[in-house]
């Protein structure tokens, strides 16, 4: 179970990340990026397109928040 919450965070963390670096990002490029992180580790692959999904989902409400908070 916590390698899973690993890997989730992993993935959470690359979205942010590559928010950060490429303003204008949108949840849609988002949802591409954990699929190529899925075929670049092979960690990443193990987890299933949901559980992926979902790490975006919650990096994408972290930025949203951010926006809301912030802007």
């Amino acid at each position: 179970m916590d390698e899973a919450i690993r890997k989730a965070q992993f993935i959470r963390n690359k979205a942010v990340r590559y928010w950060i670096d490429n303003q204008g990002v949108n949840k849609s490029r988002l949802y591409k990026l954990s699929k190529e992180l899925a075929s670049e580790f092979a960690f990443v692959n193990q987890l299933n397109s949901s559980a992926r999904q979902a790490s975006v989902e919650v990096a994408w409400t972290s930025i949203s928040n951010f926006y809301r908070r912030c802007i």
